[in-house]
Formats: structure tokens, C-alpha cells, sequence
């Protein structure tokens, strides 16, 4: 009988524990002013490489693909 009662706490204190947490807020969706890309300036001359290559001076010359909507998809279907 001893154990039915200790049993029946603990699911209790779950229960209590769980509906009693405080709920993490949503975090607020990232903006293209948060990331921090290194830009070129007007007239600094600028090389296209094709593979992995290790640069001393490298820049982002453009970001492509950048969503601000959320990506729907209806399943995969064909």
C-alpha cells in the first residue's frame, strides 16, 4: 500500500511541476540588419574563386536566398 501512495505523489508532483513552469517567450525572428558580413568598398578589386582557398582579406559580395516568411511545403508529393 506504501508504494501506491509514493507512486501517486510523484505523478502529482509531475503533474504540479509541469503545468506550474514558466513558458520560454518565442524568440523574436532574426533581421538581415543582425548579421555582421564583411562588405567591400568602391573600387577595392574583387576575385572570384571556385573551390576551397584560404584568403588574407576576404568580403562578402552578396548575400543570396535570404527569406524573412516561413519556407511551406505540401509534403514531398510528386
Amino acid at each position: 500500500m506504501n508504494i501506491w501512495i509514493q507512486l501517486g505523489l510523484m505523478v502529482l508532483s509531475a503533474v504540479l511541476s509541469a503545468s506550474l513552469a514558466k513558458k520560454p517567450p518565442t524568440p523574436k525572428p532574426k533581421a538581415f540588419e543582425d548579421f555582421n558580413f564583411p562588405q567591400a568598398d568602391e573600387g577595392t578589386p574583387q576575385a572570384v574563386i571556385f573551390g576551397d582557398v584560404w584568403t588574407e582579406s576576404w568580403m562578402v559580395l552578396g548575400v543570396g536566398n535570404y527569406r524573412s516568411s516561413k519556407i511551406k511545403s505540401k509534403g514531398g508529393k510528386k
